[in-house]
């Protein structure tokens, strides 16, 4: 018999997948997984286009999408025009930034670039409602609460909203505001995450909300038996996102997919040098950079960070895709800390494959561990 969230979900196996990437969510969704899109930086057209084309490779399979929708920014609820928010980011940020490409042989631009942000006015509703038009069967938010217009629009169409948290509290919290899955994501994930460990996460979130909704464990989970672990303590599947990263599907940049191969589980730390919220990533020359503690400098608040931040980001990794020393020292991605169990590229259909047998196998030890 299946379990009740394959059922709910229309899946032959409890694993969703969190990427960027159409072709790993569409790959997920046909191997009997759960894929899910994540969304916020696609403009409204783009993701329509992105959907059309998951649409057209899932045959009617399920899959899901994914925003973020902070309980907090910087300009939120201000109906900033164009270029307001940017002339928030002080000039001695962007001198800063020029002095650290300076100190790693790479010409700063003439005219630095500000990256945009997805985070101001109605942040979401668009992408929301170019979401609904398509055939998805889950909404998640991430960084908070998800607005009372998501969780009604997922109420009046049927669709599960789900919301990810890194603390008991905020599980309660999420379910007296209506959501219907929980993500109980521990520190050791990719990408923002709390303080918690998943091992000591998951029985917290699952006593605080004392079966409400479905729960699904999240944070470091790269293999079948980590799934199967997680499982034994009451979760009812995984959802994961790093361990997309290095499969044939994925858009990582080529010099970060090696460095995640050769990474071992103590070559990640949470930073809030690319977002302005912690977000556990490669360590690199550019987190090291943005440690106040170790002498680095204060981050921005989110989003003018990431508005700083991304432009250099991906002319980073440009450069050093190309082979360039100060920018592979530079290079960085969000990445948990099961980063030291991805050692080889494949392709996604396979990894969700390993999954399978992986999980299968650890149940069977785990029964064999009882007496007859």
């Amino acid at each position: 018999m299946k379990p009740a969230i394959c059922e709910q979900f229309g899946i032959d196996f409890p694993l969703f997948a969190f990427s960027h990437c159409r072709d790993v969510v569409t790959a997920v969704t046909n191997a009997g997984g759960f894929g899910v899109l994540g969304a916020t930086a696609f403009t409204p057209d783009w993701l329509d286009k992105e959907l059309s084309w998951i649409d057209d490779h899932v045959g009617g399979k399920p899959y899901g999408v994914d925003l973020i929708v902070p309980a907090k920014f910087e300009g939120k609820g201000e109906k900033l025009a164009p270029g307001e928010l940017a002339s928030r980011i002080p000039d001695d940020y962007r001198g800063f930034i020029a002095e650290l490409l300076a100190a790693h042989d790479i010409e700063p631009e003439e005219s630095p670039r500000t990256g945009p942000s997805f985070l101001s006015g109605d942040t979401g509703k668009d992408l929301l409602e170019v979401a609904f038009s398509h055939p998805i069967k889950l909404i998640a938010n991430a960084l908070g609460v998800p607005p009372d217009y998501m969780i009604d629009a997922g109420k009046e169409r049927g669709v599960p909203v789900a919301a990810l948290v890194g603390a008991k509290e905020h599980a309660a919290k999420q379910v007296q505001a209506g959501v219907d899955l929980i993500v109980a994501q521990g520190t050791e994930a990719g990408g923002h995450c709390g303080e918690i460990t998943t091992l000591v996460l998951i029985p917290e979130v699952l006593e605080a909300i004392e079966g409400a909704v479905p729960v699904l464990a999240a944070g470091g989970i790269v293999t079948g038996r980590q799934m199967a672990a997680t499982v034994a303590m009451g979760a009812d599947g995984a959802w994961t996102g790093s361990v997309w990263l290095t499969t044939e599907e994925a858009e990582t940049a080529p010099h970060t997919v090696q460095k995640m191969l050769e990474a071992t589980s103590r070559d990640t730390i949470r930073s809030a040098g690319r977002t302005g919220k912690p977000a556990r990533q490669l360590k690199s020359e550019w987190t090291d950079a943005w440690q106040p503690n170790e002498g680095g400098r204060k981050p921005l608040p989110l989003p003018l960070q990431s508005m700083l931040s991304e432009p250099i980001i991906r002319r980073v990794d440009a450069l050093a895709s190309q082979g360039h020393p100060g920018a592979q020292a530079l290079a960085t991605y969000f990445v948990g800390q099961g980063v030291g169990l991805m050692n080889k590229v494949k392709p996604a259909r396979e990894v969700v494959r390993e999954f399978i047998e992986d999980y299968l196998a650890a149940t069977e030890r785990l029964s064999n561990s009882l007496p007859d």
